[in-house]
């Protein structure tokens, strides 16, 4: 490989992990939209804490358990590599890989915060900042890591031929199997549910701020799926990375059409929420092989994305009573398993094994997450109080209130 061919790699991994980074800012207002005016500070900060907490913890130990004995870690930290073994030295010019190391990390890191991004909506309005933050340590230092190294650092999942491109149930379903059995410690928002059944609607504070933060993670998704092709420096490469784009794209407006028509055709209403979480449905569903179907493929994959996103929301909230604010554990796990078993429509992996990696990561993610967040409920409560949580965590966690001339 030619200096120029690393460094065209290099630059399109830089620039996708930017655009992966900038959907930090696609959750935040995503979220920020969709929960109620009281809580929009507690919830942007969360966003802002978590990503920050996600990078560092990464770069102290979840790049090396989801990729030992990876150089980078040695440049950062190379009295712990020497600890664990591994060869001291500096970033070079690596043309087994095709880019730079310190770019690997860069575009690994950002996954990492997606995936705890996940959780922050889905516990929204009722889940302490403090606990949270020590959480977030937890999964992206160690409970993500280990089951990315399962397939992307070479562990058994890539062994038995599971299929997971960019991250439908490494990341999305991760996630969200963490959210739910965090949603299911905590329990619902106060109010929610009444004694006779009956589901109170917690409107959000503002959807264009919604429907911005749901834009910009469709933007962000292109550096998330196409940037996971790693290369761009010839005329294969490149294709691949062009038909990712396209097959991203369609699978997304493939989605949004899909939860606005099943919801027109059952309540009369073309619901703007539905929507959105019809987008991110479409693209959650296309993560796991963004790189085989054709572009009318990854469309239906999509709209079916936006049909499963509806009824899962609904019977999530209604049925099962499991509150989650922003649709988050519906559009990124039950949406992820969809995206995961659909590979093998266009080629790619085997049924059997897709079903093998979607259950192994989601019984992981979900125990691990529900004995840590036990053990912290034990130790210093997950919850605010009753009287906290009507008055709202913008006033009782960060003392700054979004929206200071609106109470609800």
């Amino acid at each position: 490989m030619s200096e120029l061919e690393y460094a065209l790699n290099t630059f399109y991994l830089l620039i996708s992990g930017a655009f992966v980074m900038w959907m930090a800012a696609g959750f935040t207002m995503l979220e920020a939209g969709l929960v109620r005016s009281k809580n929009v500070s507690e919830i942007v900060t969360k966003n802002i804490g978590l990503y920050s907490i996600a990078c560092v913890m990464y770069l102290v130990c979840g790049f090396f358990l989801m990729y030992p004995g990876d150089s980078v870690y040695n440049a950062y930290f190379p009295m712990i590599g020497s600890t664990w073994g591994m060869s001291l030295g500096g970033l070079t010019f690596n043309t087994d890989l095709g880019y730079s190391d310190a770019a690997d990390f860069f575009f690994q890191v950002v996954f990492v915060a997606t995936a705890m991004s996940i959780i922050s909506g889905a516990v929204a309005e009722r889940m302490k900042l403090m606990p949270f933050f020590l959480f977030a340590i937890v999964l992206t230092g160690f409970i993500y890591p280990v089951q990315g190294y399962w397939k992307w650092g070479g562990g058994w999942l890539d062994a038995i031929g599971y299929t997971d491109f960019a991250g439908s149930g490494v990341v999305h379903l991760c996630g969200a199997a963490a959210a739910l059995a965090a949603v299911i410690i905590l329990g619902p928002r106060t109010g929610k549910y009444s004694s006779d059944g009956s589901v109170k609607v917690m409107r959000g504070s503002n959807i264009p701020i919604a429907a911005l933060g749901a834009l910009i993670l469709w933007l962000g998704w292109f550096g998330f799926n196409g940037g996971s092709q790693l290369a761009i420096n010839d005329a294969a490469n490149a294709n691949a990375v062009a038909q990712v784009f396209l097959n991203t794209n369609a699978s997304a407006a493939g989605g949004v059409i899909g939860a606005l028509l099943i919801a027109k055709v059952l309540t009369g209403k073309a619901d703007v929420t539905m929507a959105i979480n019809g987008a991110i449905a479409g693209l959650v569903a296309i993560t796991a092989a963004p790189d085989t179907p054709s572009g009318g493929l990854a469309t239906i994959i999509g709209f079916i994305g936006g049909i499963i996103v509806y009824f899962s929301v609904v019977f999530l909230d209604t049925v099962l009573k499991i509150d989650d604010p922003v649709g988050a554990i519906s559009a990124h796990g039950t949406v992820g398993i969809w995206g995961i078993m659909a590979t093998p429509l266009s080629g790619a992996g085997a049924f059997g094994t897709q079903a093998i990696g979607a259950i192994s990561i989601f019984l992981w993610a979900f125990i691990c997450t529900a004995g840590t967040l036990l053990v912290l409920n034990a130790i210093m409560g997950l919850r605010p109080s009753e009287e906290e949580e009507t008055s709202g965590l913008d006033a009782s966690e960060i003392g700054v209130e979004a929206y200071p001339e609106f109470k609800d």
